[in-house]
């Protein structure tokens, strides 16, 4: 494919969401250009992802959505893998070693399946309208600490300046939004040593300044 003249890419997400978030951070670093088109996902409708033009796009009414090649795109592990599959130039997120690939996925999915889930959105709102904010709050004070003990766990045997080894995976992808995400919900990932020195790490890097909420066109920052 020539992708000199292939159409710009189109990124359907929301700034908070951690899963657009891993997106926005891969396409950075491989040096994409691509269109932003936001997502209120919480918006007075009820949510822009429950709309029949944005359910079209995508039945179970989830961002991110990458359109690029000619192809849509869901759920950012895919997303994430495809482009570095199609995409010599800039970072490579998975390694050609097998071992650092396999754990580098590892932790991507610990992440993905294990923790992210139980702060979704749908989620929590439900959790919230059924049990109250006292219920809510102890929900994800277990399955966020949960979750992130088993990754500091898992990081004492891959752990380099990065989540594995000193190359910056799809892990740490995954990685700097959950801490995010987990300090929006009052975790105190200090207590995670391992985990806070790779995100002290990560966050400085302008590529992953530039894929941060605060810096995207639909940020309350950028619109006050």
């Amino acid at each position: 494919m020539n992708r000199a003249n292939a159409a710009r890419p189109i990124l359907w997400n929301y700034h908070l969401s951690t899963c657009s978030w891993r997106v926005r951070i891969a396409l950075s670093l491989k040096a994409i250009d691509y269109e932003y088109r936001a997502v209120d996902l919480l918006s007075k409708k009820g949510g822009d992802q429950f709309s029949t033009q944005f359910t079209k796009l995508n039945p179970k009414q989830e961002v991110p959505i990458l359109l690029i090649d000619n192809n849509l795109f869901t759920q950012s592990i895919p997303i994430i893998e495809y482009l570095d599959d199609t995409r010599t130039s800039g970072t490579k997120l998975l390694s050609s070693d097998p071992v650092k690939r396999a754990k580098s996925k590892i932790i991507a999915e610990l992440i993905n399946s294990g923790i992210q889930p139980y702060q979704n959105a749908n989620v929590i709102k439900k959790i919230n309208v059924q049990m109250g904010k006292v219920k809510r709050i102890e929900w994800l004070n277990f399955y966020l600490n949960k979750g992130l003990k088993a990754l500091e766990a898992n990081l004492k045997n891959t752990k380099g300046r990065y989540c594995v080894g000193d190359e910056i995976s799809i892990a740490d992808l995954c990685l700097v939004p959950q801490v995010y995400a987990a300090k929006r919900y009052k975790i105190d990932v200090t207590k995670y040593p391992l985990i806070n020195s790779v995100n002290l790490e990560l966050e400085i890097l302008p590529n992953f300044i530039k894929a941060h909420p605060d810096n995207q066109p639909d940020s309350l920052k950028n619109n006050n």
